[in-house]
């Protein structure tokens, strides 16, 4: 029934878009996709990446924190290239080790949205 993953809906603060477009086209060289009319004058900015088979929605929320838990991961091919262009752009990279067969990090993008960033290693 479930057929796939179509995006992942992150939240930011009204104003946050430019800073965003920064992070999300260059440091992770996505590339920024119009949302439709009706969903565009809210705010924000939609990204994809890989032909769109990974989407990242920003939409705008009032009162916006970011979270402390939540996150999408994201598979990778070369974990350790994302990783210096990540820190090459100013963003935190934080190794993790517990999750058997992977290796990964977390990072953050520059409204506080925390991300992880994964590949397997077998």
């Amino acid at each position: 029934m479930l057929a796939a993953l179509d995006h992942v809906q992150l939240a930011a603060p009204a104003g946050s878009e430019d800073v965003l477009r920064s992070f999300y086209l260059t440091a992770l060289q996505m590339t920024e996709i119009p949302q439709p009319p009706g969903l565009a004058r809210r705010g924000g900015c939609w990204f994809v990446a890989d032909g769109g088979q990974v989407q990242i929605h920003v939409g705008i929320e009032d009162g916006f924190h970011p979270p402390r838990k939540a996150h999408p991961a994201v598979r990778v091919t070369d974990l350790d290239e994302l990783a210096v262009r990540l820190e090459q752009h100013g963003a935190p990279v934080v190794w993790n080790v517990s999750l058997p067969s992977h290796r990964r990090f977390y990072t953050q993008d520059p409204v506080g949205n925390r991300l992880e960033f994964l590949q397997p290693t077998s």
